[in-house]
């Protein structure tokens, strides 16, 4: 499986890179974009399996980056690994085609939990 990891903070990027391979995804590749505009890019370009995303980014969010996918007509699976975990963000999350919202902090066993409903 091929996982993209998207977030501003290279140390949020380590962590959820390690929850990956304790989560069983190691074998796999495993990309990282700093912005979403990168991932954006590289997204259309060349699309992985799964994005991993946060939600607070600049200049582009999270969710910006999901309905620009969407309206692409890009269907890529997005999840987001996020500290938003409100009522009102989780169903934002949902009403754009998000795959699922994983709230920090979180475990190898709470991302694999995720990756596996939607694999």
């Amino acid at each position: 499986m091929r996982i993209m990891i998207v977030d501003d903070s290279k140390a949020m990027r380590g962590m959820v890179r390690r929850a990956l391979r304790q989560a069983g995804y190691g074998d796999g590749r495993i990309d990282e974009a700093e912005t979403a505009v990168q991932a954006l890019e590289e997204i259309l370009a060349d699309p992985p399996d799964l994005v991993l995303c946060d939600w607070n980014m600049l200049p582009m969010t999270g969710i910006d980056l999901l309905t620009t996918l969407r309206a692409s007509g890009s269907g890529v699976k997005l999840g987001f690994v996020t500290s938003e975990g409100t009522d009102p963000i989780r169903e934002e999350a949902r009403a754009a085609g998000a795959s699922f919202l994983v709230t920090k902090p979180f475990t190898a066993d709470d991302l694999r939990d995720a990756i596996v409903r939607v694999s």
